[in-house]
């Protein structure tokens, strides 16, 4: 099941609730690249990227891309006031000392527990690992957004992972299509539900215990 373009803006409004004025975040490819456009009115957040750079802005518009400035993912980025840039060690270095206050990621699949894949598909070509691990465990608070099923329809959030894992018991808050699920210890919280989406719908669709 794939997901529009609306639906992907939706999750990324709502990921962007999450975010406090003043905060350092690190966002990751896909639907986390929109989260700049819906912080507008907090002009004190500062985006950062393992490439390097402190501040990264709203998507350019169209024509008015800068070749030479782009985020980890290589894709156009436009920078705030009070930007910086430095180069890749340092910026690990920030991740690793565990300065970032919010990272938002994409994922494969979620555990009840918190467990966090989404590096790869065994059998797949990919990339590599990328900033992932490190983010998830080092960042203050980790939220994932992504789809609530993937394209067969299975679920995404499970009980067990059945991907190999980036970080074991890591992620705080989920947010898909259909619901926003909060990890703690006792499990899973439906915290609210996407319209035009029901509790049912919700339940249906997740492969690991809900509590509501």
């Amino acid at each position: 099941m794939g997901m529009g373009a609306e639906v992907r803006e939706k999750i990324a409004k709502r990921a962007a609730e999450e975010i406090e004025n003043g905060m350092i975040v690190n966002l990751g490819i896909g639907i986390p690249s929109l989260v700049p456009n819906y912080l507008k009115n907090k002009p004190q957040v500062m985006i950062q990227a393992e490439n390097g750079i402190l501040g990264i802005g709203p998507t350019p518009e169209s024509g008015y891309e800068d070749g030479a400035l782009c985020n980890a993912a290589g894709y156009p980025v436009t920078l705030e006031r009070g930007a910086s840039y430095f180069d890749t060690t340092t910026a690990f270095g920030m991740i690793r000392r565990g300065c970032i206050d919010l990272t938002i990621l994409g994922s494969l699949q979620v555990s009840e527990k918190g467990d966090l894949a989404n590096w790869i598909v065994p059998g797949k070509r990919v990339p590599g690992m990328g900033g992932a691990m490190e983010l998830a465990s080092k960042a203050k608070r980790v939220i994932v957004v992504m789809n609530h099923v993937n394209k067969n329809g299975d679920p995404k959030i499970l009980s067990t992972c059945t991907l190999p894992l980036t970080s074991k018991q890591c992620v705080d808050l989920i947010i898909t299509d259909m619901a926003v699920i909060e990890v703690n210890e006792s499990g899973l919280f439906l915290k609210e539900i996407m319209a035009p989406f029901t509790v049912e719908d919700v339940i249906r669709c997740t492969g690991a215990s809900l509590n509501t």
